[in-house]
């Protein structure tokens, strides 16, 4: 494994902590919180138009609650937030961390501004993986690896429709300001890819699926249609933030590291046959490589959601046993995790 040096990694961290606090000091009217399925929401309650509205922030973790009781300190040190950002992201590109190129930054910018990874969209695929060159401080580099041309967003249909907000900007819109165009769907009503008619680039939603249903579902925080797929519930649990080092950086929401090494392994099985086969060679290689840093760095996570997406039933377990057959030094690593 080629590691960043410890000052990279810790720049990495400290600019993930500033764009957070600079999420908090640009919150207005008045903190609430609300509770929905067992799970509490904060909110921020203001006037427009005439009308009081209440926009999401997001789940009431300890560190963003922590925060917003030191709002108004970080009201008054935005400035120099602003210049420590930009000298941490110089010193990340010095460092050899991947920067994103200026179209698919210009994307992912207009996504976040409009609220789509606030409000529970989470980068899937290979755009995710190549963010935990910050997330456990590795040097991925630009090979096969980290290299995509799609842009995949999944949520949870459930928090979609409990959520009660929606983006400030229809998708349309926004990915239209951009040269997307949407792509045709078998479903006239349901719009969920968008195709860049200046390059190869591609943007689609997908979502959660159960029991046997993969069709197309509407999110309706994102006000986009989503297309369903198994096993994305274990993907999308507890995703956290993460950098995508473009301008000065920006906060974007992936997966835990470690649920996607166990979901790669399920969904390489998926495609080892058919159009997809080239894929499920890079779902393994993914795989492999969270796996051999997380078995090292944080065995007990790992360990955690091995056991987990095992549990789940035989499918789950044959699908993962599939793949490892494959993969020997990956089992290898996964067998030696605590019980």
């Amino acid at each position: 494994m080629d590691r960043f040096s410890l000052a990279g990694h810790t720049a990495y961290a400290d600019l993930r902590r500033l764009l957070l606090e600079d999420e908090v000091a640009a919150l207005t009217g008045t903190i609430r919180t609300k509770t929905r399925n067992g799970r509490t929401y904060l909110y921020q309650t203001f006037r427009t138009g005439g009308r009081m509205a209440d926009r999401y922030i997001g789940e009431a973790t300890p560190e963003t609650k922590a925060m917003i009781a030191r709002q108004q300190e970080l009201k008054a040190r935005a400035k120099d937030r602003q210049a420590t950002r930009t000298r941490l992201a110089r010193t990340l590109r010095a460092e050899g961390y991947l920067p994103m190129d200026a179209r698919t930054g210009s994307l992912l910018l207009a996504l976040a501004r409009i609220g789509v990874f606030r409000l529970g969209g989470t980068l899937v695929g290979t755009m995710a993986f190549r963010h935990y060159e910050g997330e456990l401080g590795i040097r991925l580099g630009a090979g096969q690896l980290a290299q995509t041309g799609d842009i995949d967003i999944a949520s949870f249909e459930h928090l979609s429709l409990a959520i009660g907000d929606t983006v400030i900007e229809p998708v349309a819109d926004a990915l239209g300001t951009l040269s997307f165009a949407p792509l045709p769907s078998l479903e006239p009503r349901h719009i969920w890819r968008w195709a860049d008619s200046t390059s190869e680039v591609m943007v689609e939603f997908l979502t959660t699926a159960m029991k046997g249903d993969e069709g197309l579902k509407p999110l309706p925080s994102l006000g986009v249609s989503a297309q369903g797929l198994h096993y994305l519930n274990f993907l999308l649990a507890e995703p956290i933030k993460a950098v995508t080092l473009y301008r000065s950086g920006l906060i974007v929401q992936i997966p835990r590291p470690e649920a996607f090494a166990i979901h790669k392994l399920i969904v390489a099985d998926r495609r080892r046959e058919g159009p997809d086969a080239l894929k499920a060679v890079k779902d393994r290689a993914q795989a492999a490589v969270l796996v051999r840093v997380l078995a090292e760095d944080r065995p007990d996570e790992l360990a955690e959601a091995y056991h987990d997406a095992m549990g789940r039933g035989p499918n789950w377990r044959r699908r993962i046993g599939a793949s490892l057959e494959r993969m020997p030094q990956t089992r290898a690593l996964l067998d030696a995790l605590p019980a």
